[in-house]
């Protein structure tokens, strides 16, 4: 499934970064609209002491949008950032959900109802859904990176 990690290594305190973070995030309640981002918000999640869940502040919805579960670590001349992209989990079980009933498709035309054409069909599907789901994914985890990068000061090659 898709999935994504990456280890930084910063020059900020581990206080910093989390104070970083912790200015441009807001816990966001769908249904209380005082609750949406403002102008300098640019993800939405929570913060902790050490860790962090968040997702880049979008003005539209995508399916794709990774989810950003990272942990910091203080070391003696900055941090360690450990972070790990997903998909939410609803994405997530749509995804496995279409898969796995295509998947299945295709073996009752393959096995109990000899028909090829549609296993063909069943297939090709299954393997396009995961195909175009891998890269809309990794089209907004590369976004969601650089926004992160530029927020912890590095800078990302494009």
């Amino acid at each position: 499934m898709p999935h994504d990690s990456e280890t930084l290594v910063s020059a900020l305190s581990k206080e910093e970064v989390l104070g970083h973070l912790n200015r441009v995030t807001r816990e966001v309640n769908y249904l209380d609209q005082r609750t949406q981002a403002k102008g300098h918000i640019i993800f939405n999640g929570i913060v902790g002491k050490s860790d962090f869940r968040i997702s880049k502040v979008l003005n539209r919805a995508d399916t794709f949008l990774p989810l950003i579960m990272g942990k910091v670590e203080a070391t003696a001349r900055g941090s360690i950032i450990f972070i790990n992209y997903s998909l939410f989990p609803g994405a997530l079980f749509f995804l496995a959900f279409w898969s796995i009933v295509l998947l299945a498709f295709t073996a009752l035309y393959t096995f109990l109802i000899p028909n090829y054409w549609y296993a063909a069909i069943c297939l090709i599907l299954a393997l396009v859904n995961y195909v175009v789901a891998m890269y809309f994914f990794n089209r907004q985890v590369k976004s969601s990176r650089k926004v992160f990068h530029q927020l912890i000061n590095f800078q990302l090659k494009d």
